[in-house]
């Protein structure tokens, strides 16, 4: 036997519900608009410094939000498919190959993950292969944005100011962020793409190096 529900809380449901719609909505609006998105996350990431710097606390909800949004960062520069996954499947398949088979395949036919085409702006057969980000840049900013909210949020209370050395904190961070870009820029150079639209697009590979490279364009949300 069914048991009714409760009027109250299915009209609570409801409401969420509606909210939720809302909100989504609030969102695709935003979309287009990528430079006041950014704006606003901005100004929002500078009060939160400033609430650092007016209490002398909350150092590690600071140290936190800087790691995070060093991941995110890394995220979005990164392909969604990862070119060296996509070389070593190569390099499988040649080795394990009958004899008599070439030893070697050609850049421009190198399979990407799940046997097809790499995917990282080349052309082929004339059609041009744009960069697809692991991170779309929408979910990018909205992650970071909520993080930001959530952090200073978080300054409201008392029991996330654990006490730690700050400068050993921003020491370590700057260490790991230059370890992590240099980690990231040398994944670059060596499979030759380039996260960034530069005004014009072009084949990747014909450079010989980051500045003889174009980009495709950035995936979409």
């Amino acid at each position: 036997m069914d048991v009714p529900e409760p009027q109250g809380m299915g009209a609570g449901f409801e409401a969420v519900k509606q909210y939720n719609r809302r909100f989504q909505v609030m969102l695709d609006r935003t979309t287009p608009h990528t430079l006041r998105r950014w704006g606003a996350t901005a100004g929002l990431f500078v009060l939160f410094f400033i609430r650092i710097l007016w209490a002398q606390a909350y150092y590690i909800v600071c140290y936190a939000l800087g790691i995070y949004l060093l991941n995110l960062f890394l995220a979005f520069l990164q392909p969604k498919f990862d070119p060296s996954l996509a070389a070593d499947l190569a390099e499988a398949e040649v080795e394990e190959g009958a004899p008599g088979l070439p030893t070697s395949m050609p850049s421009s036919s190198s399979p990407g993950p799940g046997g097809g085409p790499s995917n990282y702006g080349e052309m082929q057969d004339g059609e041009f292969r744009p960069f697809i980000r692991r991170l779309p840049e929408f979910k990018f900013w909205y992650a970071a944005t909520k993080a930001i909210v959530l952090s200073t949020v978080a300054t409201a209370f008392p029991f996330f100011d654990i006490p730690v050395f700050w400068p050993i904190l921003l020491v370590y961070f700057i260490v790991l962020f230059v370890i992590t870009m240099r980690r990231q820029i040398g994944h670059m150079r060596k499979y030759k793409y380039l996260p960034f639209d530069i005004g014009r697009k072009s084949t990747y590979g014909n450079g010989g190096g980051l500045g003889g490279l174009g980009t495709g364009s950035s995936a979409n949300r």
